[in-house]
Formats: C-alpha cells, structure tokens, sequence
C-alpha cells in the first residue's frame, strides 16, 4: 500500500468542503483544506449570507412608511450605503473565521493558496509543494458568467462585485432574470435606485410555478423595478456621467453601473481534473455518482461544481455523506428529491416540491388549491401587496406534491412545510391541522376548496 500524506485533501473552503473536513477530521481521519481566495465560499463571502442582510437593509425602507399606520412618526429617514457595506464585511469576516476554526478544532489544516490535481491520488499547491491523498475533494463551487459577450462587457460587474460598490448607484441596469437577478433588483430598488431589468425570456424565474413567477414579478414591478422583456444588452460604452447602453430593442439606457446576472458555472478551469481522468459535463461540473464519486474513485466532488442542486444545504449535506461514506463505515445516499428553496425578494417566495406544470406533467390527476389574500399588516399600512399560497395535489392519491407562498418569510414557512412533503402528508393530513390564528401561514390549513382539478389523457 502506498504511503499517503493526508486521508482526505479538500479544494475549497466553502460550505461543501468544510463540512466534509470537519467529519471526516472527527473520523479520525488526516485532512488538509486549501483556498485560493478566502474561507467561507460562495454563500458566506459572496452569496446567501451578504445578500440576505443586504435584503434586510433595504425592507426597512417599507417599515419607515408602513409604520405611519400603527401610529408612529417617524421623522424621513436616511440611508448610508458605506455603513451597510462595512457591517456586512465585519459580519462574513467574523463567520470566515467559524469556517477556519471548524476545520481546525477538529484536527484538520488549512493551507491559503490554490490547488490543483496532479493525478488520482496527488495534488500540486501553488508554491510547488505536492501531497499525496489518499482521497481528493472538489468543493470548487461556481462562479458568475459574463454573458453575452458584447463590446464594453468590461465595464460590466458581477454579483461577486455589487456587494461592495463604493457608490451606491443611482441607476442601475441588471441583465437576467433567474433568482440571483431578481433578488438584486428587489434590493436595490427598495435602496432608492432607478432600477431597469432586461432578460432574454418573457418573464422572471425560469422553472418555478408559473404563479409565483406572475405574483413577484407585479410585485417587483409595483416597487419601481423596470422591465425589459425579450430584451438584451447589445453594447456598453462608458461616458463621463457613467455607462450608456444600447439595448436590442433600439433603446439606450444611461446607468452608474450594469450588473450581469445571467447565470453560474462551475469553477472547475484548470484544476487539472480532465488530465486525471475525471470526467466533466459541457458546463465544465463534475461528473459524479450517488455518493459524489467521479469515474477516479479516489476523487469526488460536491457542491455547485457538480451542478446537482445548487444550494448551500445540499453542498453541506453531500459534504457530510461523503465523509461518512468514506471514513464513517456507511454508504450514505444524498436524496435531491423535494429540496426547499427561497427567493429573497421582497416580497419573498418560498417553494417545496413540484411545480404546477411540473406536476401535471408527471401525474394522471393534479389538484390545486389556491388563496390569495391581503396580508393583515397590510390593513393598517395601507400596503397594496398580497400573499399568494399553493398548494399542488396529486388528485389519486392526495399527496401534497408542492408548496409554494409568494409574501413575509414565506423562505421561513418553506423550510417547515418541506418537512410535511417530505413525509408524504396528505392534503387531509393539513386539513386536520388546526389553525394558529392570526397568521398568513393558517390559510395552508384552511382551504377547503378546490380551484382547479387537471386530468391527464391516458390516451
């Protein structure tokens, strides 16, 4: 048997990777973690973390006003875009530090400087130093794509670079239209910036309900976000005032900054995996098995650079099962069945399980049930917003196949509901749920009336 240096070598220090040292290194197995940039990853530095206080910054802007009707004065307030931008680099900061000491405290190193493969069971650092590992991590992640690729993109940013613009913009073009397009847009807007959003589709949200996608996007619209559909930039030149951009529909709009926001791809260029043998879909993601084994059995991958779920709970998870596949004596099997998901717009989307148009697609007879109502606060705040709640039913069996909520903390309500689908409850297992009066959440158990019933031809 060959001598190793380490039991497990990580590359990358994000969510996946740690969480896979940490067990592993609990195991009792030797580990060493290496990070090009910074520890924490995409969702701590770059992602989940900042753009969710970024989205709590700007909603207080809805409870200045909303608060006139509950009584209080509240004098005009102020905004201060440096403060928000220094708060959150001491918060990720402070959480990049939990992520060192994780992986530390539990036995584990971790070295500050890029790695590559070198073969199955080898990895060369930047500074030259090889170590041999008896098994090798991706943990990678994605990165943002600059696309489409137009005269000016260099003028262009990124979601890697808007959380820490110097100036807050006072106009701002964002180009896509997926989740992570649609939360900046809702942030920025609800910051006091004139904000224009262009896609190439004719609506927001790819691939979720068609109703939530409906219901944000006239929300969105509502709080000042201007769209542009079937629309894409074309050029963007830069002018003593800030960016003019042409438009392939004939406009040209003139912005402080333009974000592309069209997608992510694995960061997976020049880690030397297709010279060991590992195989690579056409994105550039890992091409794994059910336990994030690649086609080299001493080298695995988890996370966004194998373009499974691209979540931060499931890179934890597939993180953990390998670490117990590996070094914990059990095949663990990571289930990508009913994930919850969030959009972290205001107002927010909170989703479990199939979609509508999905759901009919997949079974005989599908069952909605449907409520759309005016949220309480709302009564008093004179807001002109309402929540929307989904339920998807398999029509033969009554099993809840989807839960979808468009309002307040409907990211909150997802989380627990995933717990009913996961388990297979039945639209009468929520019917025999008693309410909790007040709440928006009580409708998920009150509606007792059908709006729509789908049946499928056998034929």
């Amino acid at each position: 048997m060959p001598e190793f240096d380490v039991d497990l070598f990580v590359i990358g220090a994000g969510s996946g990777g740690v969480r896979a040292a940490r067990i592993a290194a609990g195991y009792g197995a030797r580990v060493m973690v290496a990070e090009e940039w910074r520890i924490g990853g995409t969702c701590v530095l770059r992602g989940c973390v900042p753009k969710k206080l970024y989205a709590y910054a700007s909603r207080f802007q809805d409870d200045f006003e909303d608060a006139a009707g509950f009584g209080w004065k509240v004098a005009p307030p102020t905004f201060d875009w440096p403060t928000l931008v220094a708060n959150k680099e001491r918060e990720i900061t402070r959480l990049s530090g939990l992520y060192t000491s994780a992986v530390t405290k539990a036995g584990g190193a971790i070295i500050e400087e890029r790695a590559e493969i070198a073969g199955p069971h080898t990895v060369r650092l930047a500074s030259g130093r090889t170590i041999e590992a008896r098994h090798i991590l991706v943990a990678t992640g994605a990165r943002p794509v600059l696309e489409p690729a137009i005269p000016g993109l260099e003028h262009a940013i990124t979601s890697d670079e808007i959380f820490d613009l110097e100036k807050l913009p006072r106009r701002l073009l964002v180009v896509g239209g997926g989740y992570i397009a649609v939360e900046f847009a809702s942030v920025f807007t609800r910051l006091g910036v004139e904000v224009h959003e262009a896609m190439r589709g004719v609506n927001i949200l790819r691939g979720f309900d068609e109703e939530m996608r409906e219901g944000c996007r006239d929300s969105l619209a509502a709080a000042g976000v201007k769209f542009a559909f079937g629309t894409l930039p074309i050029r963007i030149e830069k002018t003593p005032e800030g960016l003019e951009v042409a438009m392939s529909d004939g406009r040209r709009l003139n912005v402080d900054q333009v974000l592309i926001a069209t997608g992510r791809k694995p960061h997976t260029a020049g880690l030397g995996l297709e010279e060991a043998g590992v195989g690579l879909d056409a994105l550039g993601a890992v091409e794994v098995d059910e336990v994030s084994t690649t086609r080299i059995p001493s080298i695995h991958a988890v996370g966004d650079c194998t373009n499974r779920v691209n979540l931060t709970p499931v890179a934890v998870r597939e993180g953990h099962a390998l670490a117990d596949t590996l070094f914990g004596g059990k095949r663990v099997v990571v289930d990508h069945a009913d994930v919850p998901s969030a959009v972290f717009t205001t107002p927010e989307i909170g989703t479990v399980g199939l979609s509508e148009g999905t759901a009919r697609d997949l079974f005989a007879v599908v069952d909605i049930y449907r409520a759309s109502f005016r949220p309480m606060k709302a009564t008093l705040s004179g807001r002109q917003e309402r929540t929307i709640m989904k339920l998807v039913v398999d029509g033969l069996s009554d099993r809840v196949l989807g839960v979808h909520i468009l309002g307040h903390d409907a990211g909150e309500l997802a989380q627990v509901l995933a717990i009913a689908v996961k388990m297979k409850a039945t639209k009468a297992d929520f019917d025999a749920t008693m309410a909790l009066h007040p709440t928006a959440a009580e409708e998920l158990v009150t509606m007792r009336t059908r709006t729509a019933r789908y049946e499928r031809s056998t034929i």
